[in-house]
């Protein structure tokens, strides 16, 4: 079913798009009620305070003039973008999707590894997955009380319709070779939405268009899957063919929402993510509820001498990778290698940060006609609309199809299996 369906992850390997079926486990992972009830309240927490820091970032900046963040190490962020200084988005919402990382170690503790506040994506997988298994086997829904994640469309579509500043809602793709244009595709049925590309879409007198055989429609609000940097190529990239030019004029003009906001890197910035919990008690007045890994920046000199002292034991990550790239584990690096790695960092130290090794849970999956055990993490998915947010009542749960590596991301050819929330 998966196979007739498309559901399909494309990884770009030695210079060659690979496109398969993303592997499916049929093993949920399953979490109780009262366990989910802290996550959410824990990642509404964290998104609140970090919708409030992209807000405060790109205007007064005063999380910087009070200290609590070095001026410096915000404006060195690749993710900060100088074109959004003094933009203020539909209804003050930065973040409309975000997609947050968690482990739980053996400790029985749960911890934030990452915030994916850009294009966060995994939400059709386990949404599609839902529907196939309840095809296969309706009677293991009907006997268990598990909440419905069938809603994601929906909600979608009630962030989109909030921040809508009138006209059609749009699904921006690059193309149908992007690794996730199945994604893409079912997002936009799901919640109602028009999937269009660059060539579909134009900006008249700060107005965004969409080219409808049914004669051009305004575009209220936009659901991008594309990168700051080619979303205008009069403003970013110039050289970018998969973006709309002078999309920033409309979006500057309050004339169309974008969802995520331009310039939200700079909040998920792998660095920044070390002063969430500054942002969480500067902002909201309030403990965090779920930690962040125990995380070192070689920013500061005297971090920098503990990870250079201990970078045998530790996990470096280059702040500017995504997708499971740039993660290097100080553990399975020769002497020579922890030398060109102990440089490197000594001469960019603001490109790393480095983190003690959690040593999280691993979950049963089936390889062949075996039941093994593999690490495994969950993305969370919290959505912003003008009232409130609302954490999915399900997540995508990846895991790694090493038995020896702790790497779960798709692009590296991790696995991904639905997540069962029990409602009592």
């Amino acid at each position: 079913m998966l196979a007739r369906y498309g559901v399909k992850f494309g990884i770009y390997k030695n210079g060659v798009f690979q496109e398969r079926l993303f592997p499916f486990d049929p093993i949920p992972r399953v979490l109780e009620a009262d366990e989910w009830a802290l996550l959410e309240k824990g990642l509404r927490q964290r998104v609140a305070a970090l919708n409030l820091f992209l807000r405060d970032i790109y205007d007064q900046k005063h999380i910087v003039s009070d200290g609590g963040i070095p001026e410096e190490f915000i404006f060195r962020s690749p993710g900060y973008l100088p074109q959004c200084e003094g933009i203020v988005p539909v209804r003050d919402i930065y973040s409309h999707i975000s997609g947050i990382d968690l482990v739980k170690g053996k400790d029985g503790k749960w911890y934030i590894l990452e915030d994916n506040l850009r294009i966060p994506s995994g939400a059709s997988y386990p949404l599609i997955a839902r529907e196939l298994c309840r095809r296969c086997s309706p009677e293991a829904f009907h006997r268990h009380s598990i909440l419905d994640n069938r809603n994601y469309g929906d909600l979608l579509r009630g962030v989109m319709d909030s921040v809508n500043t009138g006209g059609i809602n749009v699904v921006f793709t690059p193309g149908r070779y992007n690794a996730a244009y199945f994604e893409h595709s079912y997002l936009a049925e799901k919640a109602g939405a028009v999937l269009a590309e660059s060539s579909d879409l134009y900006v008249r007198d700060s107005v965004l268009y969409y080219r409808s055989t049914h004669g051009d429609q305004r575009v209220g609000a936009i659901y991008r899957h594309v990168s700051d940097e080619y979303m205008d190529p009069l403003t970013f990239q110039p050289d970018s063919l998969i973006g709309i030019p002078n999309l920033m004029a409309a979006y500057r003009a309050g004339h169309v929402a974008v969802l995520n906001a331009f310039g939200n890197g700079v909040a998920d910035d792998k660095g920044i993510y070390c002063f969430v919990p500054k942002m969480i008690r500067y902002y909201l007045k309030e403990e965090p509820i779920l930690p962040n890994a125990p995380t070192y920046l070689p920013f500061f000199e005297d971090e920098r001498k503990y990870v250079l002292d201990h970078l045998d034991s530790l996990v470096i990550k280059d702040v500017a990778e995504a997708g499971g790239y740039g993660v290097v584990f100080g553990s399975k690096l020769t002497a020579e290698q922890l030398e060109d790695m102990r440089r490197t960092i000594l001469a960019q130290p603001r490109r790393f940060i480095a983190q003690e090794v959690i040593d999280f849970q691993e979950l049963p999956i089936l390889d062949g006609d075996q039941q093994v055990d593999r690490k495994a993490d969950l993305r969370a998915f919290v959505l912003t609309g003008a009232n409130k947010s609302v954490v999915w009542p399900s997540g995508l749960t990846r895991f790694s199809r090493n038995p020896d590596s702790f790497i779960v991301n798709s692009s590296q050819g991790g696995g991904f299996k639905d997540t069962w929330i029990r409602s009592h």
